[in-house]
């Protein structure tokens, strides 16, 4: 059976919606329960602190990459659980102009295509009755999403709470919780957001704190019963993914941890199996692996390392004389010819492919992306349709290598990072989430 659920959302990124989810899933944990977190959006980093704070998987569920049978066949991930806890990405609201698969990647899709009423949270720093405008504003831009109410953050003092829940009453929206700041609950960031999880040695102090914090602070009782069964506007089914391979070794380790957990489950329900590997340990790919997928990561802080790793890369490039190798932005850029970092020093990569990319003059490459592909790449054959996400920071300075895909992004509009393919070896910048419809 499907619990009910909530979707935790707010105004803007920034807002304290993460530190509000670790909390949540912390304090119904310590009371017992079992909750199951989604993140909506095309996020890697957060669902691995949900898993942290909840002992469960957390999935990733995106409207403008994902049918709406797929969503839905995700959600069946909370099977047995006695609450679902959905958080959002950026701004309610906030997604792209044209509509994907399902929407335009506003965290309002999910609430809205499975009927989790929406908890928002509000920033009321510099501010007191206003922040009711902003909460009946959210309460009214779509019939289709229900607010169930609103969690302060920021409270300066009892004095400031009291004319910010003036305000609400005013409007008729249910004040859920009030937190004062905590700074020793923040989470440490870095260019791609968050620091991960497995990199934040206080992370357990930070939850259970989050989790006493929270447990204090906000209606526990009120906010679970706000919580609504989904209803499901397309019939549940498995979720299909086309692994790679039978047998797929897998980089895993600080350098390369960006995989959406649904693909992973559904490489394991396709009868793959998962053989990982470090390549910061200096381990090669397993030889009895009929394909290699180096996943996204932050190769651009580990390229001492890794250009030290003699035994991964002479291994990578023997594997790739008969076998595929695919990687995902920092997969990719690792199999490249050079890296070169913030210090503006190049570190030598496996030379699968002729890419040289730069992280010493940073912009920001962050969008949807639709790709048509120009050749095979594991899993999908020619003319396969993906969508993904990018998201990272270096600069191609060579990529002399033919296309792997034709590649737009989420208004139709070419994009130049279109991947790259030699021999065996195939690789995008964009992390793969489904492929089209």
């Amino acid at each position: 059976m499907i619990p009910p659920g909530l979707l935790i959302s707010a105004p803007a990124s920034g807002t304290g919606k993460t530190t509000l989810m670790l909390g949540l899933l912390g304090a119904f944990r310590a009371e017992g329960l079992t909750v199951q977190p989604f993140k909506s959006g095309p996020d890697y980093i957060d669902p691995a602190f949900h898993r942290a704070a909840s002992g469960r998987a957390s999935v990733n569920l995106e409207s403008w990459a994902m049918g709406a049978a797929q969503i839905t066949g995700l959600i069946g991930a909370s099977e047995g659980a006695d609450l679902i806890l959905a958080e959002g990405s950026m701004g309610l609201f906030d997604g792209v102009a044209r509509p994907g698969e399902t929407g335009t990647g506003a965290s309002a899709d999910i609430a809205a295509l499975t009927g989790w009423p929406v908890v928002l949270v509000i920033d009321v720093s510099g501010q007191a009755q206003s922040a009711a405008a902003v909460a009946m504003g959210f309460a009214q831009m779509r019939p289709d999403v229900v607010l169930a109410g609103v969690v302060l953050n920021r409270v300066a003092s009892p004095r400031h709470e009291a004319l910010v829940r003036v305000g609400m009453e005013s409007v008729d929206i249910p004040v859920l919780g009030a937190l004062p700041r905590r700074p020793s609950i923040e989470m440490p960031e870095r260019h791609l957001g968050l620091v991960q999880a497995e990199e934040t040695p206080e992370l357990d102090r930070i939850i259970a704190e989050a989790a006493e914090f929270v447990a204090a602070h906000v209606d526990l009782t009120a906010l679970r019963g706000a919580a609504r069964a989904a209803q499901s506007t397309a019939p549940a089914q498995p979720v299909s993914v086309s692994p790679p391979g039978q047998r797929i070794a897998l980089a895993r380790d600080a350098a390369f941890s960006f995989v959406y957990p649904h693909l992973m489950d559904g490489w394991h329900a396709a009868g793959a199996e998962i053989l990982p590997f470090s390549p910061l340990a200096d381990e090669a790919p397993d030889s009895s692996a009929d394909c290699c997928w180096l996943p996204g990561g932050y190769p651009e802080l580990h390229g001492g390392a890794l250009a030290s790793a003699s035994h991964f890369r002479q291994g990578l490039r023997l594997f790739s004389e008969t076998r595929p190798v695919h990687g995902e932005c920092g997969g990719y850029m690792a199999m490249g010819a050079g890296l070169i970092d913030k210090n503006g020093v190049r570190h030598e990569m496996a030379g699968l492919l002729g890419l040289v990319a730069s992280y010493e003059k940073r912009k920001m490459h962050l969008g949807y992306r639709l790709a048509e592909l120009l050749a095979a790449m594991p899993g999908y054959g020619v003319r396969a349709r993906l969508r993904g996400h990018e998201f990272h920071y270096s600069t191609i300075v060579e990529q002399p290598d033919k296309a792997l895909a034709r590649v737009c992004d989420a208004n139709g509009d070419p994009v130049a990072e279109t991947g790259s393919r030699r021999g065996w070896a195939t690789g995008t910048f964009f992390h793969l989430i489904a492929e089209a419809t």
